[in-house]
């Protein structure tokens, strides 16, 4: 087992001597804090914030079930896990322990071994949450990279990623998945970046040389994404390179047709073009909604895919939900 002092554990117990027996057990390995009563733990939880809880259920004035549901009501301290550690074995004990928001319960008297086990294996989930909130947070700013670039707005991502969520779940996409292309939609344009301000930002046409220049952005954004196996990079490098092209097959950059686009490539175009019609931008006005309604329905099978467009408008009510609520300030 290897050691780690930047680890910080809160051990609360009433009883000095159980409290030697998991210092002796835990402190070769992370830091410890210790406390004797309800009040001495709330209050050092929410000062120091460890990384993981160890609470005694069987203490006078507050048992351990109300002291964790204190934690869990304060947004500071809510996310941090709580191990029970109690002489009561029974299953009732054990499934208030969870309702109250523990993530694992130690029955006394306690196994060094054991309670090394279920430390580390709790503080490995810890990592990994952080981990994808991390990797999450690098994508949305990656995003916002791309809107200091383009005429297009922040309102922009957060409207065209809704939209594809709503589409989505439509399709079928189970909530983790629909879920990672909410988060991965704002990467779209992430190529944009690589092509010069002359071109993306010129308010007349395009010369047939630009465009060529233009058309490479989802290339470009695909090799800044990179690839990987599978979650929701791989879905934002799909995205990033598949967003322009055609169910006809008279998209780029590769010129795919019909399912040869990968769905979430085909959710993201529809997405994004009807935001696109339906937003002021300084080049242009927004087009009326039943305008942008009747491109939507002439582009299917063309532009579109055609289910996906038949989602689109059975779900137009909740997509003109989001429209409203992130409506762009004029």
């Amino acid at each position: 087992m290897t050691t780690d002092f930047s680890i910080t554990i809160l051990v609360v117990d009433d009883e000095a001597t159980n409290l030697n027996v998991l210092r002796q057990i835990l402190k070769q390995h992370y830091r410890l804090l210790f406390a004797k009563s309800p009040e001495d733990a709330l209050e050092l939880a929410d000062a120091e914030l460890p990384d993981l809880i160890l609470l005694d259920v069987m203490m006078p004035e507050m048992n351990g079930y109300q002291v964790c549901e204190k934690l869990k009501h304060n947004v500071r301290t809510q996310h941090i896990p709580v191990i029970f550690v109690s002489a009561l074995s029974d299953a009732a004990e054990e499934a208030q322990g969870f309702a109250v928001g523990g993530v694992d319960y130690i029955t006394k008297p306690v196994s060094g071994a054991i309670v090394r086990a279920r430390v580390a294996t709790h503080l490995s989930l810890v990592r990994v949450d952080e981990l994808k909130k991390t990797r999450l947070e690098i994508v949305q700013r990656l995003g916002l990279a791309a809107e200091y670039k383009d005429n297009e707005t922040g309102l922009h991502v957060i409207r065209m990623s809704h939209y594809s969520h709503i589409i989505a779940r439509a399709a079928g996409f189970d909530e983790a998945t629909a879920e990672d292309l909410l988060h991965a939609a704002p990467m779209h344009d992430i190529g944009k970046i690589g092509i010069p301000d002359s071109i993306l930002q010129k308010p007349g046409k395009l010369t047939p040389d630009e465009w060529a220049v233009m058309r490479e952005h989802p290339v470009i954004g695909a090799r800044i994404i990179g690839v990987h196996p599978a979650g929701l990079l791989h879905m934002a490098h799909d995205i990033a390179l598949t967003h322009h092209e055609r169910w006809d097959g008279s998209g780029y950059p590769r010129g795919l047709q019909g399912e040869d686009i990968p769905m979430v490539g085909r959710i993201v175009a529809v997405a994004d073009v009807f935001d696109a019609l339906t937003t002021q931008r300084p080049y242009k006005k927004a087009w009326p909604l039943n305008e942008a309604i009747a491109y939507i329905r002439e582009q299917c099978g063309k532009h579109f895919d055609p289910q996906l467009v038949e989602l689109f408008l059975e779900q137009l009510p909740a997509i003109l939900e989001v429209k409203e609520r992130w409506a762009e300030k004029i």
